[in-house]
């Protein structure tokens, strides 16, 4: 048998390091491995974490973030020329006219759409506009679970304190403290709507912990919270008969003579036909970035997140905040090649399952802040050289799944774990007898475009909500608050942009920005043949595009 050889989905070598964490594991659940102390958080991130590599950032040349730090890949994209040329798009002849436009389809423009509906606004007077399919978004990917203080032993307020610590101290006062207050009122009405999250058999919620937590608050459906919440709340859309343009985005927002935003250029991907929509109202709801693959990482991401609002949303004004911060998810899939990058939840390491090197030794205290527990296993992988190498030289540490199986019973992996354990069966690895390889991968936009707290950006009648806003989190996101972002600044965009409406007058409408904008770049004096919005990602190689045919 050589090096090579598969042993249960495992080469032999990486087999040989299985056997040390199974040694290690009796003693392991003995032995509680301390948290960082402040000190040591700091020390480690301004060394480790990607965030801290001031050679990967440049500040912005103009516009309302002028001078402000973010990564090469979004300044690239803010920097790029606008896709519409003012002179080829004919406003006079209007395709759509609606009372509230939203741009996006997954979880934050469903919320947004199903609550301007409850607030008064007639379902064939809003327009959902998506890219992909409605449903196709990271929404729908959400795996942990979603944080609620509900509990007697908690309270909104260690909600609050917990998640302002966990992003340093930087996130919005206010804003957070609407994310925190809001979440019974949105658990209820998933309950309502009928989201089946795990109960005992007293019927009450199971609650388990997530990193930079200091109680459990956790609500979960298995491993696929984030598809239970889309499958109730897209469901209910659809009954209502909500109209929604798939694989159709917005390539540019159209303001108006009054200086507040009234609609958006939209493009048809499959006839390549644009539409004007006019609007009273516009919800920003297009998700994140992870799609830029910034610093080169994988991503866990879905296809159409390309930081399109940010983009758009920038050409007219709008300030952003909180994008020199990116989440790297701590535990995203490193083997087998053909899964690297997906998310491995952090539920694993909130039910006791631990981080352990290729000797088995455990390194890291598992529930620290996202951001602290990524740069734990970039140390140790490159710094310390404990990590395993991949077939594909790509390296990575165990999560020691199997622990859950002691801890919790036979079986609880498959049962707590459905989708993970399919996706590694799949490749003849059992996760509930063997730990997984994983290492950080970007999982999560921190900031996006300011708002309040009823998800207003600083341009008249453009919201926003989800992934794209920014505020509530700060510099780093803790598990289980981007489901509940979304659902709260998602129904109070919805809500806002209805109430919006009633007193709402569009002037005549114009693409004066856009002009606007390339001149800043000119004034800048910006060299690049970039268009932005990207819409889609670009994985052809140069062979590849070598021998492409441009035949549209």
């Amino acid at each position: 048998m050589t090096k090579m050889d598969m042993i249960d989905g495992f080469p032999e070598y990486m087999r040989e390091s299985i056997e040390k964490v199974e040694r290690t594991r009796k003693g392991r659940m003995k032995k509680r491995h301390k948290p960082m102390s402040p000190k040591e958080k700091e020390k480690i991130l301004d060394k480790y974490h990607p965030d801290y590599k001031r050679e990967r950032k440049r500040a912005m040349l103009f516009g309302p973030n002028k001078g402000d730090l973010m990564p090469d890949e979004l300044v690239d994209l803010l920097e790029a020329h606008p896709l519409v040329k003012p002179g080829n798009i004919d406003l006079s002849h209007i395709d759509y006219d609606v009372d509230v436009l939203i741009i996006g389809g997954g979880g934050a423009a469903t919320v947004a759409a199903l609550w301007a509906n409850n607030t008064g606004i007639k379902t064939e007077d809003i327009l959902m506009a998506t890219k992909l399919r409605h449903g196709d978004a990271n929404s729908m990917m959400a795996e942990g679970g979603i944080q609620c203080a509900d509990r007697k032993d908690d309270t909104p307020m260690r909600h609050y304190l917990d998640t302002m610590g966990g992003g340093h101290f930087t996130n919005d006062p206010e804003v957070l403290k609407t994310l925190v207050t809001d979440a019974q009122e949105i658990l209820k009405w998933h309950e309502e709507l009928g989201v089946m999250y795990d109960k005992d058999e007293n019927g009450e919620f199971i609650e388990i912990s997530g990193g930079g937590t200091s109680k459990n608050r956790l609500h979960f459906a298995r491993d696929y919270t984030g598809m239970e919440i889309m499958r109730n709340i897209r469901d209910v859309m659809r009954n209502r008969e909500i109209p929604v343009l798939e694989f159709t985005p917005a390539v540019e927002l159209i303001t108006d003579d009054l200086g507040q935003l009234a609609g958006a250029v939209l493009y048809n991907m499959e006839t390549e036909q644009y539409y004007v929509a006019r609007a009273k109202s516009t919800v920003l709801a297009t998700g994140g970035w992870g799609r830029l693959h910034i610093q080169n990482y994988p991503t866990t991401n879905h296809y159409g997140a390309t930081a399109d609002g940010l983009v758009l949303s920038y050409h007219v004004g709008a300030k952003l905040r909180d994008l020199d911060a990116v989440q790297y998810h701590p535990t995203g899939a490193a083997y087998p090649e053909q899964i690297i990058g997906l998310l491995i939840t952090e539920k694993f390491r909130g039910m006791g399952a631990q981080i352990v090197n290729k000797d088995g030794e455990q390194f890291v205290y598992p529930l620290e802040a996202r951001d602290v527990e990524a740069s734990a296993l970039i140390r140790e992988c490159y710094e310390r050289n404990n990590g395993v190498v991949t077939p594909t030289d790509m390296r990575g540490v165990w999560l020691d799944s199997p622990m859950i199986e002691i801890l919790h019973g036979e079986g609880a992996v498959k049962k707590n774990f459905d989708a993970m354990y399919r996706m590694y069966e799949r490749f003849g690895i059992n996760m509930a007898k063997d730990p997984v390889l994983v290492f950080p991968t970007l999982h999560y936009q921190n900031g996006g475009v300011t708002i309040d707290v009823n998800a207003q950006t600083s341009v008249p009648s453009l919201f926003a909500g989800g992934e794209v806003e920014g505020g509530p989190h700060g510099k780093n996101r803790l598990m289980g608050n981007s489901l509940l972002d979304y659902n709260v600044f998602g129904r109070r965009a919805g809500i806002s942009a209805a109430k919006h409406v009633k007193k709402a007058k569009i002037g005549k409408l114009t693409l004066n920005h856009v002009e606007k904008y390339e001149k800043m770049i000119s004034d800048a004096r910006v060299k690049t043949d970039r268009k932005a919005p990207m819409l889609l990602p670009e994985y052809r190689g140069k062979e590849a595009l070598s021998r492409s045919l441009d035949i549209f």
